[in-house]
């Protein structure tokens, strides 16, 4: 957006971020690395503090039984989410922005934004009516001859399967295995700020980037807001403006939103906040992918290869055919690799999540009004019966997948896999995990008895492949246990009809009930496209930037 409304010289805009600068030559080499692993586990560019629950808590009894809360890795660094996620550039089916229209985000049907799909992207492999050629991020694929023997062995198996190989995921929307497409080149990231924040942008003298700026407070007078007040090493500033344009993502954006006075009447009060727009929807419907994991040792020479650092080389579509439920409802990321550490290397995962959820009680409310808390985070995964079903059914398919010759050849040991904070505590860089691991990785090289005895005792948390395959009520306990989102928050800001008491802003961004404030981020999808959320917000950033240009 800064890009887009700062090429208009007569505008002036200011960027503010919380979290540093990726000067441009000058990026973190771990937000540049082809491999997301290591910015990803990299607390310099997180909000250390966020916790969150997954598992579904009762709305009816919020204090009782409330499941743990688990770490949530939301960016804290210029590009946001970009400059750290898995560098998956998926769209979203047709279908997901039929719905988007149906619920009230009337002119964001298909046909209306694939413009702005094809206006972000710079494909390096296809020239056609589905893409774009003069965008600012480069899109790419691993080409085929160049993956890794685990990834070729899934490709196979789903052959065998019966599947049909795209080599477009981004093409037509239909089931089958495909290269999987990211945003990539030269086998190094391109984020939204390395994308659109380049030197020549830059250069402009209208527009100012200021990082290491943490906004406490929008400023409203009356129900005009007229800026924010924000924290710069240490010190108080206000910056007042004719528009203020939110872009922290689905938990933070409605925390700023609520602690305005924008949201819930009932909350609100409870919170003792003088009310300044009523509206019911702010914080709610959150949504995610849940998705779970089977993993498995990989055989040596099946592992990455010297082609690339893309971990992620295939990925896989297919429906669940469950009634009234959109064809392309589910999706699996193929990772060869499942950390940057020794046993990751060793280590892949076949990690499947619900492309279309239904799943949308989740919510996002304030903890206290001090701005240095984060929010009360309840994302209920799993509260719609549909999305458990799918998942111990996917859980079930990739199992066959996984027992099929192919894979068989190349893998040993599968075991449910579980994102617990074991992982996540191993999964940060340091001297101390790296050798920790090395030394794990060379008994798992060792004989096949030993390799048994530490994954069963040291890598499997609590459930066996054997017992999930054989006991549905294990594999159901599994699930609910182990299914996590996959950081694609998203919805608690809807876009949708002045009549809908669930929206919160207009088909243009515009937060309902004031006067001067925007919200642009994936909060405001309607549903949760089927989709990694990266591309939808670049989509939707350009197409709401080219309305107020256009204005």
């Amino acid at each position: 957006m800064a890009n887009r409304l700062s090429a208009k010289s007569a505008n002036k805009v200011l960027v503010c971020e919380a979290g540093q600068d990726t000067p441009p030559g000058a990026e973190p080499p771990e937000i540049r690395d082809s491999y997301s692993g290591t910015a990803y586990f990299d607390p310099r560019f997180h909000w250390t503090e966020l916790k969150v629950h997954t598992q579904v808590v009762s709305h009816n009894n919020p204090h009782e039984n409330r499941p743990p809360l688990r770490k949530y890795e939301q960016a804290r660094v210029l590009g946001g989410g970009s400059s750290i996620n898995g560098q998956m550039a998926n769209r979203g089916a047709p279908t997901d922005y039929a719905e988007w229209a149906n619920r009230g985000a009337e002119g964001w049907e298909w046909d209306k934004v694939l413009p702005y799909f094809k206006k972000v992207e710079r494909d390096l492999d296809f020239s056609n009516e589905w893409h774009g050629k003069d965008g600012r991020i480069p899109v790419r694929r691993i080409p085929v001859e160049h993956w890794t023997k685990h990834a070729t062995a899934v490709g196979e198996a789903c052959k065998l399967a019966g599947m049909k190989f795209l080599p477009d995921q981004n093409g037509e929307f239909v089931d089958g295995y495909f290269p999987v497409t990211h945003s990539n080149a030269s086998e190094q990231r391109v984020s939204a700020a390395m994308g659109y924040l380049d030197t020549e942008t830059r250069k402009r003298p209208n527009l100012t980037i200021s990082t290491n700026t943490q906004v406490k407070s929008l400023l409203f007078e009356g129900t005009q807001c007229v800026g924010v007040k924000a924290m710069i090493d240490g010190k108080e500033v206000e910056f007042r403006g004719r528009e203020v344009i939110l872009s922290s993502g689905a938990i933070h954006s409605p925390a700023h939103l609520l602690r305005a006075g924008i949201g819930p009447v009932g909350h609100l009060r409870d919170m003792g906040i003088p009310v300044v727009s009523a509206l019911e929807g702010v914080g709610q419907r959150l949504m995610d992918h849940p998705s779970i994991s089977l993993s498995s040792f990989v055989r040596r020479g099946a592992r990455m290869n010297e082609h690339t650092r893309r971990h992620i080389q295939i990925g896989i579509r297919y429906s669940s055919n469950l009634p009234g439920i959109p064809k392309g409802d589910m999706f699996v990321a193929v990772a060869t690799k499942s950390a940057w550490h020794a046993v990751g290397e060793q280590i892949a995962s076949l990690l499947t999540f619900i492309n279309r959820t239904y799943s949308e009680t989740g919510q996002v409310k304030l903890a206290t009004t001090d701005w240095r808390n984060e929010p009360i985070v309840e994302f209920n995964l799993l509260s719609d019966k549909r999305d458990l079903d799918r998942l111990m059914t996917g859980f079930r398919k990739m199992a066959a997948l996984q027992m099929s010759p192919p894979l068989k050849a190349v893998t040993d040991n599968p075991f449910p896999a579980s994102y617990s904070d074991r992982v996540r505590e191993i999964g940060v860089v340091n001297a101390k995990n790296k050798f920790l691991t090395a030394v794990v990785a060379k008994l798992l090289d060792g004989p096949a008895a030993l390799r048994r005895y530490m994954i069963e005792n040291f890598v499997i948390e609590g459930f066996t492949f054997d017992q999930v395959m054989t006991d549905d009520e294990a594999l159901e306990a599994f699930v609910k246990k182990a299914a996590i989102g996959v950081w694609h928050a998203s919805c608690t800001c809807r876009m949708g009809r002045a009549d809908d008491p669930m929206s919160v802003v207009d088909t243009q961004g515009r937060v309902k009930g004031v006067q001067g404030l925007r919200v642009v981020d994936a909060s405001i999808f309607p549903i949760v496209p089927c989709a990694n959320t990266n591309f939808p917000t670049l989509m939707t950033a350009e197409k709401i930037s080219d309305a107020i240009v256009s204005a």
